[in-house]
C-alpha cells in the first residue's frame, strides 16, 4: 500500500492534536483532545504523564478512524512538544514516578535564585545560552531527585529514565525501546552545551544530575525511532521527525535563512529568529538555542519567550469570568477604539524575556471611573502584541538586523484585532498563513525529509502561502506614545513578589 500521509503529533500545553499532512502538506485530518493542569501549590504547575499519552494515542486513534486512513498509510511520525518540562519513570515498568513538572512551574525559584548567588549565571549562560530561571529543566530535574521518595535510589541502580515530553511519547510509542531526543528540545534542558552539541558535565556536576537519566542526542530529521507493532496497531513507523514546539513552528514557516523570524500566538508566546550557523549569545535578554539540526548542518535560534501569551484570555474567562468564551474577548474589545488608557501586564507568574523577573506579578494600571470591561478586553489583547514588540526590539538590537515583516502562526491569530494591532505597534507587516498549524506542520515536514517523503527545503518552502497580510496604520507618534506607557507599566509590575 502506498504510503501517503506524514503523521504530526503535536503535544502541547493545553492538549494534543495528531495531524495527517499528505503530499502538499495539506491537512487531511486533524483531531484533539485536552489535557488537565494540576494545581498542587500557588505557582506549581503539573500534568498527569498517563494521561498526556492516553491523549496521543487517542487522538490516533480517532485520526484513522476520521480519515478512513490505515496505519500502512503512514509514511513518517513527526513530533513535537511542549519544551522544558519533564517526566521521570522506571525503566522496567514504564511508570512515571512523579507527575510531569510543566515549564510554566515556578517551585524552583530559590533553587535559580542559589545558583546565581554561587555565581554560575554566566557560566551557564555561556554554555547552553540560557538563563538560569525555572522556566528551563535542569533545577525541575533536581528537584525531583531531591524531593520524591525512592528516585535517588533507583538512580543509583540505574533504573531511571528522563526526558522532555517528547522523550515520553517515543518510549512509549516504541513499547520502551528508544529513549531519545532531539537537539532543539535537548538546548532548553539547560544541560546542553550548544558549542559542543553534548550533554554538559560540569553542569550536571553543579546540580547533581547524573548524565546516564538522559536521552540520547538525535538529530531532528532522520529516523530516530519506530513504533512497536504491538503498539501502533500492528505497523512499524519510522519516527523521522522531532523538534521543540517553537522551534518546529520556524522550520513550518520556512524561516530557514538568518534573520528570518515567526510569532506563535498560544498558551504563551514565543518569538523565534534564524541566526545561521553559529549560536549567537544575546547581550538583551533573550535565549540562545538549537533551531534544528539536519545531517550535519545544525541552525541556532535567537528566542524570546512569554509566559502568558493567549492565556491572559484564558484568565479573563476562567478567572475574572467576564467572559465566557475565549472569542468573545475580540468582540468585547472591539467596542471600543482604544482601551482607554488601560494596561494589563499579564505577570502571573512573573516575567519571562527580555526582562527575567520571577518576582513580577501582574497589573492593571490607567484605571479611571469611565473604565469598562470592553478596556480591559482590549489591553489584555494588546498585551500579548506590547510583549511581543518586547522580545523584538531586543532581538534588533543583538543582530543589528530590521525586520522588514513578521510571519506568524497560533490560535490567538484568529483575532483580526490583535494582528492589526501587532502591525501597527511593530511597524511593519505581519504575514498569517493558510495554514496556522505551523507547529505541526514543521514536524511534519522535519518527518517527511527524514524518509525522503520530500528531499529538501527548497522543496517545502514552495508550500507556505500568505492568507491575509496586516499593514501598519498607526502613525508613528501615537505608536511610541503607545508603547513608551506599556514601558512605564512593566516597571510598575517588576520586583513586587518578595
Amino acid at each position: 500500500m502506498k504510503k501517503k500521509y506524514i503523521m504530526a503529533i503535536d503535544q502541547g500545553t493545553g492538549g494534543t492534536r495528531v495531524i495527517l499532512f499528505n503530499g502538499k502538506a495539506e491537512i487531511h485530518s486533524m483531531t484533539h483532545r485536552e489535557i488537565t493542569p494540576i494545581y498542587p501549590k500557588p505557582g506549581w504547575v503539573e500534568h498527569d504523564p498517563m494521561e498526556i499519552w492516553s491523549t496521543v494515542i487517542e487522538c490516533i486513534k480517532d485520526v484513522f478512524k476520521q480519515a478512513k486512513v490505515t496505519p500502512k498509510e503512514i509514511a513518517a511520525i513527526g513530533i513535537t512538544n511542549q519544551r522544558e518540562s519533564i517526566v521521570i519513570w522506571e525503566k522496567e515498568s514504564g511508570k512515571p514516578l512523579y507527575n510531569s513538572i510543566n515549564w510554566q512551574c515556578r517551585r524552583t525559584t530559590s533553587m535559580c535564585d542559589e545558583l546565581k548567588a554561587s555565581g554560575y549565571e554566566e557560566k551557564i549562560m555561556r554554555k547552553t545560552g540560557l538563563v538560569v530561571d525555572p522556566y528551563f529543566s535542569a533545577t525541575k530535574i533536581k528537584w525531583v531527585i531531591e524531593n520524591v521518595k525512592g528516585v535517588r535510589e533507583k538512580i543509583d541502580k540505574n533504573k531511571i529514565c528522563m526526558g522532555n515530553i517528547d522523550s515520553w511519547i517515543i518510549w512509549n510509542l516504541s513499547n520502551g525501546g528508544f529513549h531519545v531526543t532531539d537537539y532543539s528540545n535537548a538546548s532548553r534542558t539547560m544541560l546542553l552545551n550548544i558549542h559542543t552539541l553534548e550533554w554538559d558535565t560540569e553542569i550536571m556536576g553543579w546540580l547533581e544530575i547524573p548524565p546516564h537519566i538522559l536521552p540520547e542526542l538525535k538529530a531532528s530529521s532522520g529516523i530516530m525511532a519506530t513504533t512497536d507493532r504491538d503498539i501502533f496497531f500492528g505497523e512499524e513507523v519510522p519516527i523521522s521527525g522531532d523538534a521543540g514546539d517553537q522551534q518546529s513552528a520556524a522550520f513550518g514557516q520556512g524561516c530557514f535563512s538568518p534573520g528570518m523570524a515567526k510569532c506563535t500566538y498560544g498558551t504563551a508566546l514565543s518569538i523565534v529568529m534564524n541566526t545561521g550557523s553559529k549560536p549567537s549569545l544575546s547581550k538583551n535578554g533573550l535565549i540562545s538555542d538549537l533551531a534544528w539540526k539536519i545531517g550535519d548542518e545544525v541552525d541556532y535560534a535567537l528566542e524570546g519567550a512569554v509566559y502568558i501569551g493567549g492565556a491572559v484570555i484564558q484568565w479573563l474567562r476562567d478567572g475574572l469570568r467576564v467572559i465566557q468564551e475565549s472569542s468573545e474577548c475580540t468582540v468585547l474589545a472591539e467596542k471600543v477604539t482604544d482601551a482607554g488608557g488601560v494596561y494589563l501586564v499579564p505577570a502571573f507568574t512573573g516575567l519571562c524575556a527580555p526582562y527575567w523577573d520571577a518576582h513580577a506579578r501582574g497589573l492593571i494600571i490607567g484605571i479611571t471611573a469611565g473604565t469598562k470591561v470592553e478596556h480591559i478586553a482590549r489591553s489584555a489583547i494588546e498585551s500579548i502584541a506590547y510583549q511581543s514588540r518586547d522580545n523584538l526590539e531586543a532581538m534588533m538590537a543583538d543582530t543589528g538586523r530590521r525586520m522588514k515583516s513578521l510571519r506568524v502562526d497560533g490560535g490567538a491569530t484568529k483575532s483580526d484585532l490583535l494582528m492589526q494591532f501587532q502591525a501597527d505597534i511593530l511597524g511593519i507587516p505581519i504575514e498569517k498563513p493558510k495554514i496556522t498549524e505551523m507547529t505541526a506542520l514543521g514536524a511534519c515536514y522535519l518527518a517527511g525529509l527524514g524518509v525522503d517523503f520530500w528531499h529538501s527545503k527548497e522543496e517545502i518552502v514552495q508550500y507556505w502561502k500568505v492568507d491575509k497580510y496586516f499593514e501598519p496604520r498607526m502613525d508613528e507618534e501615537t505608536r511610541e506614545a503607545f508603547y513608551s506607557n506599556w514601558k512605564r507599566a512593566v516597571e510598575r509590575s517588576r520586583n513586587w513578589q518578595q
